[in-house]
């Protein structure tokens, strides 16, 4: 597993919360499912700065990922390896936290998602 516990920055969560209430999705782990996803699909390196992991979601790995857990794990190995970064526990580590933080700053910094149907096409197109 990449980390045993999930957690994300105060301004993540707020993003999150907003995100919630346009499209309805109750569990942080769908929604920080979908940013880790929507920010691998950008090919780009995330910038890397200081994430504050001061807010008080936090789970567990086997929460975050599901059933799918190992497929959210490869994805991430597979960017690195894709970016030509080495694959070491502590550089996954690194840009899975990196790319969830972006991905969550993404979805919500856009004024597309008003509803679940935005996050969707989004799936979609992406």
């Amino acid at each position: 597993m990449i980390v045993k516990q999930v957690k994300i920055s105060n301004q993540s969560k707020e993003r999150l919360s907003r995100l919630k209430g346009k499209t309805g999705i109750k569990n942080w782990n769908i929604l920080c499912r979908w940013a880790l996803c929507y920010s691998l699909s950008e090919h780009t390196v995330p910038t890397d700065l200081p994430i504050a992991l001061d807010s008080n979601v936090e789970m567990s790995w086997y929460t975050f990922g599901g059933e799918y857990n190992e497929l959210y794990e490869a994805l991430v190995y597979a960017w690195c390896e894709e970016m030509g970064l080495p694959t070491d526990e502590d550089t996954v580590s690194k840009y899975f936290k990196l790319h969830l933080e972006r991905g969550i700053a993404h979805l919500s910094g856009t004024n597309f998602i008003k509803s679940i149907d935005d996050l969707l096409r989004l799936g979609i197109e992406a």
